[in-house]
């Protein structure tokens, strides 16, 4: 006689678990991820070293959008997290997440733009007057 009960011992495997965690992470999207984020390190090389651009500024912009995609693709990929509402924490972690790496990136720039501010080379005349 098997009735449910019997069949699973008389306990319910249904406890309100939450799925596996790495269920949705497979070698396919590993392997997609990796070739994306290999290509999108070669690009800004690529137009580095070839002088695509003839402006540093545009070269610059250029690669800070290829290093915000690439940010999202190992944010996709590498970290799966999805942007589907789990009570708000994936959205709450990006977030901070920008608000630190936005500090670190103004305060970095900030610092080196006053240490080539103060440390600009001495004029000519400064030069022949040194001992």
């Amino acid at each position: 006689m098997n009735t449910p009960a019997t069949a699973n011992n008389g306990h319910d495997h249904d406890h309100g678990h939450e799925e596996d965690p790495l269920a949705h992470a497979s070698l396919h999207g590993y392997l997609l991820g990796f070739v994306l984020a290999a290509i999108l390190t070669a690009i800004p090389f690529f137009i580095v070293m070839a002088n695509v651009f003839s402006s540093s500024r545009v070269t610059g912009l250029v690669i800070l959008a290829i290093a915000i995609v690439q940010i999202v693709v190992h944010v996709i990929y590498f970290l799966h997290v999805d942007f589907q509402a789990e009570e708000g924490w994936n959205m709450l972690s990006i977030v901070f997440t920008l608000v630190l790496v936005v500090i670190a990136l103004s305060g970095s720039i900030w610092i080196m733009y006053h240490l080539d501010h103060n440390m600009m080379p001495m004029s000519p005349h400064d030069m022949r007057n040194m001992p």
